[in-house]
């Protein structure tokens, strides 16, 4: 065997050679690369010559020249991409834009101002529980004598300057009518209010539903479009809609131990989880209730905000996705959401005691308490829960997420010491490269479970390196065949203390 094959071998005339080849060289395999997958509509007047292919977006303006101002992927995409720091930072993030489906109906909303105005005073449109968007504000100036149909001119004025608001706004003169930019029943989520801040002026203000949104679109389209490239976090935009979390879980499949299904088949292996949001107060509970033995649906609450269902989802997806990318021994409880409208009745929620929080895990819902203002996750799970299964083994989106780091640590090490090598005996004499042998493939498995034990993904290494076994297939001359058991990490959810206490007595 050559040492260096820079010059071939049959050469004999002068000469000096010099190749470069590629080498990995890291000691330990990288954590999984997180991608999110934004499923979500264009608004009405984008729809037109819409191409449904992925675009990887890098900047909330380039989502909303493609999509829309204030449409679903720019509600999305202003949380995942904010225009001032944070968001999901270097992991990507592409949109899957869905075309509206047929026949498919946009909320229409009346504002009906009364009275005229006693005195000067500041007003505001609270839309989907924002008084701003990206700094453009809803405030509206009422000055002393104003007319209905001068304040109704100055909320429309007012509401079509802010760019990103989901809604545009027409002057009906005795009423402002407000239209959701996109088609759909997503667009129904869209809350409208005003806020006289304290002084009325005389003046009161009616909102009234008078179009409902309606019209699902499915999302076949944008799954088939995944092929090899990994998406390890989906949004799902369409909330609860039963269709499409049907659709999420029938593609994305289940880690069956006898027959994977779906990205969980054996030779695919990209699973992902999918996020859709929530801002009910309660009935979670029953949106999960049939989802027993699936791993892909995770319900990303924010109960009585005014905010957007979608949302919450992206909020979820900030803390999850920099988790996982970063730190993927830990998990995001205790994390606040970023960016989400705050909860206009947190009493009335079924999450507001640790009781109920314990009851909903264990029917399938993620819970998050409301702290300081704030929406803090507590429990962040799928819906996953077989009946005799203790503890269930994909409850936690945090166990998925490090069973497919272990994966891909282990798939990396598997392209560089076995696929497509030679196969020889351990007890073989090689002087050729690209050469395995089952006892180097073993000491190679060997190394990677003190690697994930060091990383915090495992614990107890020597178990995982007790069980592995590395042979030869006794039917296939090619085949190698692997096994190894492994303990994921625990996570310190509960600490439960027990002090006993007395008194100090004399000798």
């Amino acid at each position: 065997m050559a040492t260096s094959d820079a010059v071939d071998l049959g050469r004999i005339s002068r000469v000096v050679g010099y190749k470069i080849t590629k080498g990995n060289f890291q000691n330990i395999t990288p954590n999984l690369p997180q991608r999110i997958a934004v499923l979500a509509e264009a608004n009405t007047a984008n729809q037109g010559g819409l191409s449904t292919d992925a675009v990887e977006i890098t900047t909330l303006s380039q989502a909303a020249t493609l999509y829309g101002y204030g449409s679903p992927i720019y509600n999305i995409v202003r949380i995942l991409r904010p225009t001032v720091g944070g968001g999901v930072g270097s992991v990507p993030v592409v949109v899957y834009p869905q075309l509206a489906a047929g026949g498919s109906v946009a909320e229409v909303l009346d504002i009906t101002p009364t009275g005229t105005a006693t005195d000067n005073a500041t007003h505001t449109v609270l839309i989907g529980g924002r008084e701003n968007v990206e700094g453009q504000s809803y405030n509206f100036v009422v000055a002393k004598s104003d007319t209905v149909a001068l304040i109704t001119a100055k909320i429309t004025d007012i509401i079509n300057g802010v760019l990103g608001s989901p809604m545009t706004c027409a002057d009906a003169t005795t009423k402002a009518t407000l239209t959701a930019k996109w088609t759909g029943v997503t667009s129904n989520a869209i809350t409208v209010e005003i806020l006289t801040n304290g002084k009325p002026a005389g003046m009161s203000y009616a909102v009234a539903s008078t179009a409902t949104g309606a019209g699902v679109p499915a999302v076949t389209t944008s799954l088939n479009k995944f092929g090899s490239d990994w998406n390890t976090i989906v949004i799902n935009s369409y909330n609860s809609e039963s269709a499409v979390l049907n659709e999420l879980e029938a593609f994305n499949g289940i880690p069956d131990p006898t027959t994977p299904t779906g990205r969980y088949s054996s030779i695919i292996v990209k699973p992902f989880i999918a996020l859709f949001g929530n801002t009910d107060k309660t009935g979670w509970e029953s949106i999960m209730a049939a989802r027993t033995l699936e791993v892909t649906n995770s319900i990303c609450p924010a109960p009585s905000s005014k905010g957007q269902p979608m949302e919450a989802a992206a909020n979820m997806a900030v803390l999850f996705s920099n988790q996982a990318n970063n730190n993927p021994h830990l998990d995001v409880a205790a994390k606040f959401y970023p960016d989400m409208p705050t909860a206009s009745d947190w009493s009335g929620s079924d999450m507001r005691e640790y009781s109920q929080r314990d009851s909903l895990v264990k029917l399938g819902v993620t819970t998050v308490d409301f702290v300081q203002n704030k929406f803090q996750v507590q429990d962040f799970i799928t819906s996953y829960r077989p009946d005799g299964e203790t503890p269930p083994q994909f409850r936690y989106c945090r166990n998925i997420m490090l069973d497919l780091n272990v994966f891909f640590g282990y798939h990396l090490l598997e392209e560089i010491h076995v696929v497509d090598h030679a196969i020889a005996s351990d007890t073989d004499v090689v002087n050729v490269s690209k050469v395995v042998k089952p006892k180097q493939w073993k000491s190679v498995v060997r190394a990677y479970a003190e690697q994930l034990s060091q990383k915090g993904l495992i614990a107890d290494a020597p178990f995982m390196q007790d069980s592995i076994v590395v042979s030869l297939s006794t039917s296939n001359p090619d085949r190698l065949e692997t096994f190894f058991r492994y303990k994921r990490s625990g996570f310190a959810r509960i600490s439960s203390t027990t002090a006993e206490a007395g008194f100090n007595f004399g000798e």
